[in-house]
């Protein structure tokens, strides 16, 4: 199969997987796939199978396609394929999350001599990089890593980069227990995609409306929280994508147990009241639970530096400064931001004499 049948295929391909015969366009690209001659042709048709996988959920498969994409960008030595490439094996492998692989994918990206499609791509690294920080809990790397991606995408009007940056944002704050701004993100993806989104993959519609059942769930708007987990449900069957029906059905149950459950659970907590009271020797566990939680909230640096109290253990609004370290927005608006006492405690710390 020649360069203008390859080119012929794939464009077949997309049209079938537009118009939901997402079956009938794999087997389009995987014949091309296999026949083809031509290398840009078989590049191309990787990448399309990539992102029908991924949207699929079928994580494994992105990552096979991935390594594939990786040994067709290197016959071919062109910079800009070898970058595009990485860029697919780090989401694959955030996917999986292999969240050290996919930094590591990453920062290959953003080292790339060469090329001219690397600037154009250092949004889409950057959200993928905070991904993975935020799967590792390094919260400040993260937040870091989304700023820039904002950034990207507002300085090149990028919307469906500018979309899955807030979807990321609402749960990086949901993870933080600041649960307005968990909400804020994801409302300002939804409305991208309505304004933006007529020619999207439903992926950026079912992405939003996940993270606002989320955040809607937290802050007890449940009647909400159902509706547009209902919305992101349907779409994840349509996609036949497995992991986000999952999701789905987590949150599902979040919502029935906070809707029927509240009793119960009131009655599970007294039980356990009692039988701490009654079992007087079970306080030096208690201790050191105390203890490990503290010395995690040390370790993943998530304390308020203006209060010293934690970060992220029950629902607070945040802020986080130009440095990306967060603070309590109370803490702030008391003591004004004359700097960042975290940087100024580590620009003092004593060195090794």
């Amino acid at each position: 199969m020649g360069q203008d049948q390859t080119k012929q295929q794939i464009e077949k391909g997309l049209q079938l997987y537009q118009s939901s015969q997402t079956e009938k366009a794999l087997q389009v690209w995987l014949r091309v796939l296999e026949k083809s001659t031509d290398a840009a042709g078989r590049f191309r048709v990787l990448g399309c199978l990539i992102t029908a996988h991924s949207e699929m959920g079928r994580y494994k498969d992105m990552l096979k396609f991935a390594v594939m994409q990786i040994d067709t960008a290197r016959e071919l030595e062109d910079p800009d394929y070898l970058t595009e490439s990485y860029l697919n094996l780090a989401r694959s492998n955030e996917k999986l999350c292999e969240f050290p692989k996919t930094i590591s994918y990453c920062k290959t990206c953003l080292n790339m001599r060469g090329t001219t499609l690397g600037l154009q791509l250092n949004g889409q690294v950057n959200l993928s990089m905070g991904n993975a920080y935020l799967g590792l809990s390094v919260f400040q790397k993260a937040l870091e890593c989304f700023e820039k991606a904002l950034r990207y995408a507002h300085n090149n009007d990028d919307k469906m980069l500018e979309c899955r940056v807030c979807c990321s944002l609402g749960n990086f704050y949901t993870h933080l227990k600041d649960y307005e701004k968990a909400l804020f993100f994801p409302c300002k993806a939804a409305e991208l995609v309505n304004d933006y989104g007529k020619g999207w993959s439903l992926k950026y519609r079912a992405m939003s409306q996940f993270y606002m059942a989320v955040a809607y769930r937290k802050l007890g708007h449940l009647p909400d929280a159902m509706e547009c987990c209902e919305e992101s449900m349907k779409i994840a069957l349509q996609h036949g994508d497995r992991p986000l029906q999952a999701q789905c059905l987590l949150c599902f149950a979040d919502i029935h147990r906070s809707r029927a459950d509240v009793q119960l659970c009131l009655l599970k907590i007294h039980c356990l009241c009692e039988g701490i009271h009654r079992t007087k020797g079970q306080q030096r566990e208690l201790r050191n639970h105390v203890v490990k939680f503290h010395e995690c909230v040390e370790e993943m640096e998530l304390y308020c530096g203006m209060c010293g109290e934690s970060i992220g253990d029950r629902n607070h609004q945040l802020q986080a400064l130009p440095c990306s370290h967060v603070f309590h927005l109370k803490c702030l608006q008391t003591n004004g931001t004359r700097g960042c006492p975290n940087c100024r405690r580590s620009s003092v710390k004593p060195g090794l004499v």
